[in-house]
């Protein structure tokens, strides 16, 4: 039975000592523009490409010199693999996407794990009941309709709304069924070295909500990856990350292992949107009935062999253009060439400093995705959809449905001293009603009627929910590794709580 925190006194007194913390913190909250969803994307902003600064070329030289020739034959091996996986992607569909009961939670990942690890996302159902899933969109128009100065993307006729902090949202994040699953996630498809910090404990992302209307095809937003763009090269960005990548073994680069990631920094230029959490999986929760073409997500379900070919194709060129030879010929192996010394440029194609990473048309050709990228399986309110953060994703260009897509994003997180620092600033963003840290500025809900306060968080949640937002000490788990558990210790010290000894 879930442990809720009852006692008056107690309560108000972790209630002040969370506010005197996070009064600490104010200094380090949004200090951004106004904006929205279209800021996080070179496209959608309307920012005009520019060249990249010659520091990028030098970077890409630096990253090749002395792996040239194997690089070359992993780009060889790359592309008949990815021939391959596009077929059978194409030929799939959305039934390549797999499923998993939260009744059966354990029990379907186990027996699913290779499928979804090499697939890279996954429809977890009815992890909320149906009823109280749909009503969280409908008290969440309800907020709305009370506060009419709520900002959303497109202004004239807001789809996806900066909203942070209702109580549709904060329930949602804080649900024992949605921590068991993130949870549960990321214990049985992650893995680190046992003396990496991090655990598998949830800390939760404050991120935006969708409620997208039939007929739709202003939020049209295309291929792209988010956590950064150009930090993916960066050696102050993802750092080792994708070394094996770079030395032309990309066949040994494994998306799941934390050893790496939990170093790298994912958001070096401040950009508005540009998340700066590490996240194991992104996420959406449904809050309605919704299908493929009907507003949805799609994606491309190949995560490794993506993530490889997105880090490689900045070191190739074509030697013959699509318009001197057939498709084939043009996709071949034997047409790519390595762009190595004079002819190394400072392209990162679809990166943008401070902007998400981008796959527009003809940019990566050998994906193919006007024909691979995937629409997620049917959902209905309360199943929870999640992809790993390195694949490439998009939504709909039209919704073509009847009815609302629905969703709330709520991302899958573990516990990093990083993650718990940025959780820090988040949790004075909250009690302050303003923008999440990492999205644009401006008052946000300070001043909405019907927002969820401290003390209601405190009266409402449990242990378990509290933690996950900051607001209580975070308890080591009896299967933590000394990673782990220093993970849990410096988490701990950046919330502001006294440590255990």
């Amino acid at each position: 039975m879930a442990r809720y925190v009852v006692r008056p006194q107690a309560l108000r007194s972790r209630q002040r000592h969370v506010r005197n913390l996070s009064m600490a913190s104010m200094k380090a909250l949004n200090t951004k523009r106004e904006g929205d969803i279209s800021d996080a994307f070179a496209s959608m902003s309307g920012r005009k490409a520019e060249p990249l600064p010659d520091r990028f070329r030098e970077l890409k030289i630096s990253l090749s010199r002395g792996y040239e020739d194997k690089i070359i034959a992993g780009w060889q091996r790359l592309l008949p693999v990815l021939k391959h996986e596009n077929n059978v992607i194409a030929k799939r569909g959305p039934s390549i996407i797999p499923d998993v009961r939260f009744s059966h939670l354990h029990e379907d990942l186990a027996a699913k794990k290779e499928d979804i690890t090499k697939r890279g996302a996954a429809v977890i159902r009815g992890v909320i009941p149906e009823k109280e899933a749909r009503n969280y969109k409908f008290e969440i128009e309800e907020y709305v309709r009370t506060n009419p100065h709520t900002r959303g993307f497109p202004q004239d006729n807001p789809q996806v709304i900066e909203l942070y902090w209702s109580k549709p949202q904060m329930q949602a994040r804080t649900h024992p069924n949605l921590l068991s699953v993130q949870t549960e996630l990321m214990k049985q498809l992650w893995h680190a070295s046992r003396e990496t910090p991090v655990s598998y404990q949830p800390l939760s992302y404050a991120d935006r909500l969708r409620i997208r209307q039939p007929g739709d095809a202003k939020f049209a937003l295309g291929p792209h990856q988010d956590g950064g763009s150009v930090e993916r090269w960066e050696r102050d960005g993802y750092g080792d990350e994708y070394s094996s990548i770079f030395k032309g073994e990309w066949e040994g680069y494994d998306p799941y292992d934390a050893t790496h990631r939990v170093n790298a920094v994912t958001n070096l230029y401040n950009g508005l949107g540009a998340c700066s959490m590490f996240r194991m999986f992104q996420g959406w929760l449904s809050m309605s009935h919704v299908g493929p073409k009907q507003g949805t997500l799609l994606v491309y379900p190949s995560v490794k062999e993506s993530a490889a070919y997105a880090m490689l194709r900045p070191f190739f060129r074509p030697v013959k253009g699509l318009q001197e030879s057939s498709k084939e010929e043009y996709l071949d192996e034997r047409n790519w060439k390595f762009t190595a010394g004079q002819e190394m440029t400072s392209d990162l194609h679809g990166a943008t400093p401070g902007h998400g990473m981008e796959f527009s048309e003809g940019m990566h050709p050998h994906l193919e995705l006007d024909r691979t990228m995937t629409h997620v399986p049917e959902v209905k309110p309360g199943d929870f959809v999640v992809w790993h953060c390195d694949l490439i994703h998009a939504v709909d260009k039209k919704h073509n449905g009847t009815s609302d897509s629905s969703v709330l994003y709520i991302p899958v997180s573990p516990t990093t001293e990083s993650n718990a620092k940025y959780l820090a600033t988040q949790r004075a963003a909250f009690i302050d009603g303003t923008p999440a840290p990492d999205f644009p500025g401006g008052i946000g809900e300070s001043q909405h009627l019907g927002r969820p306060t401290l003390e209601y968080m405190h009266g409402s949640t449990t242990s378990a929910g509290l933690q996950t937002l900051g607001l209580q000490r975070l308890e080591a788990q009896h299967d933590e590794t000394a990673g782990a558990m220093e993970a849990i210790n410096r988490a701990n010290i950046a919330f502001g709580f006294e440590t255990e000894h």
